[in-house]
């Protein structure tokens, strides 16, 4: 067989992963225990906790949820989880678009070695206030068929402490990809816990 054709096609990646992921989370619907009393999301599933408060992101435009924001221990964690290819991973590829991005917002990047594997550490100049930065904590981590993207900021950016509680919940997230067919990189849909909580309009 020829790789001649390798250039055309998008490269795949290996998985990127702790190690205990399986046992450790994020969990994938299979490995969670069905019992413990989970706020479903649709794409994911979180546990509730003490002085967790749990916000959905809606894009205007389509009324769709984007993304669950997570209020914990003084910081915030922002989820998002996309469809995966089986054999390979997101994260490396993922990785660098955050990096290109925030260097094109005129910001700067670090990438170390986390519990989650690599990560990105990126402050991000603050549009419209000149000498005000963002700093925010990009992780990610690949399941079977799931990318699961958490950003995180607030005081888990300093004190490990905090830090600490917001990985515990990062990976206590399970990941529910589901059958249907879909392209690698589509956000697997998300929706409102179906406790009755209705979008409120601030």
């Amino acid at each position: 067989m020829s790789d001649t054709t390798e250039t055309d096609q998008p490269q795949d990646h290996p998985k990127s992963a702790p190690e205990n992921r399986a046992t450790d989370g994020p969990l994938d619907e299979s490995e969670a225990n069905a019992v413990r009393p989970y706020v479903d999301l649709g794409g994911v599933k979180i546990l509730p906790r003490q002085e967790l408060h749990l916000r959905l992101e809606v894009e205007e435009a389509s009324k769709r949820v984007v993304a669950v924001g997570l209020d914990y221990a003084g910081s915030t964690l922002q989820i998002q989880p996309f469809a995966a290819p089986r054999s390979s991973g997101l994260w490396h590829e993922i990785r660098e678009q955050i990096i290109d991005q925030v260097h094109t917002q005129g910001g700067t990047t670090k990438v170390s070695d986390g519990p989650f594997g690599p990560e990105v550490f990126a402050e991000i100049p603050v549009a419209g206030k000149p000498g005000e930065k963002r700093i925010a904590r990009f992780v990610g981590v690949d399941g079977p068929r799931w990318f699961l993207r958490g950003v995180i900021a607030g005081e888990a950016l300093t004190s490990p402490e905090a830090a600490t509680k917001i990985e515990d919940l990062f990976r206590s997230i399970v990941v529910i990809r589901g059958t249907t067919p879909m392209p690698p990189r589509d956000l697997i849909p998300l929706h409102m816990p179906a406790t009755g909580e209705k979008e409120t309009q601030a």
